[in-house]
């Protein structure tokens, strides 16, 4: 069992985005185990979150960008969810992401395209222990479902 870090930016929730990204999640079967939403005002969490990107000229304009308005954090389970996550969000410039995935169905442009998923295992738990507190997870049985018994 993996989880992803799955954020809708505020371009996607200022366009009334957030339940259609859920929806797109709960529908492949994934299992939803922590959810929040916060305006990010505490530079640390967005410095650490995109420490990667820290030396590209864009990264001011991101920083001001994911602090203008709330943000949706969410925590994902099910098996080989950050690789599937990512598969069905797709291709971050809109101009090449295919219909179907979310950026391809709802991003602009590169940025602004309304939702962050982690991108690999060891990223996702650094970024969902950067997001959220254990004590902010809930650890709850699903019954056996998993992705595989839900129709796509």
């Amino acid at each position: 069992m993996e989880s992803t870090l799955v954020a809708v930016k505020p371009d996607g929730v200022q366009r009334r985005l957030i339940g259609t990204v859920i929806q797109r999640f709960e529908r492949r079967g994934f299992k939803l185990v922590g959810m929040k939403m916060l305006q990010v005002s505490e530079p640390f969490i967005l410095a650490e979150h995109y420490q990667d990107l820290q030396r590209k000229p864009f990264y001011p304009a991101l920083i001001s960008y994911m602090s203008s308005g709330p943000v949706v954090a969410m925590v994902w389970e099910e098996y080989n969810v950050v690789r599937t996550s990512r598969a069905m969000i797709g291709h971050s410039d809109s101009t090449e992401a295919a219909p179907g995935t979310i950026w391809g169905d709802f991003s602009i442009h590169i940025s602004r395209n309304i939702i962050h998923a982690s991108d690999s295992v060891e990223g996702a738990q650094r970024e969902i222990q950067l997001w959220f507190q254990s004590s902010e997870l809930v650890n709850w049985a699903d019954g056996g479902h998993y992705s595989s018994s839900y129709p796509a």
